[in-house]
């Protein structure tokens, strides 16, 4: 199973803009790519994914509009670009990877999942 590390959070005013990443060693052009996020005292959530072989892409309701996910030129990156942010959109971000259908799992059952460390996103008011 490939691992990939997230990257690229930080402490950002309401309205601005991050990009986070999802980088790995190999291509991940033959997987599906999630993002998703925990917030303190809430339950981890999916925010966009990007299915292998696909470049359809889909996103919650909540960021819809703000956040767009896209693959790296050379395909080892998954990128999350965030616009407008909102500071609901406070918590701490992971990606998944996978060549089965498990991101597509993981969207329904987060907490089924073995998650990584992370990255940290703060949108002050």
């Amino acid at each position: 199973q490939v691992q990939a590390v997230e990257s690229g959070g930080g402490l950002v005013q309401s309205g601005g803009s991050l990009r986070l990443s999802c980088t790995a060693s190999i291509s991940l052009d033959d997987y599906d790519i999630g993002w998703f996020r925990q917030a303190p005292g809430k339950e981890r959530g999916g925010v966009a994914l990007i299915r292998r072989r696909d470049p359809a892409t889909h996103c919650a309701d909540s960021v819809r509009g703000r956040f767009t996910i896209a693959r790296s030129e050379d395909k080892r990156t998954a990128y999350l670009q965030m616009n407008n942010l909102r500071p609901e959109d406070s918590g701490v971000y992971y990606c998944a990877v996978n060549r089965s259908d498990e991101v597509m799992r993981l969207w329904v059952f987060p907490e089924k999942g073995s998650w990584g460390q992370g990255t940290q996103v703060t949108v002050s008011s």
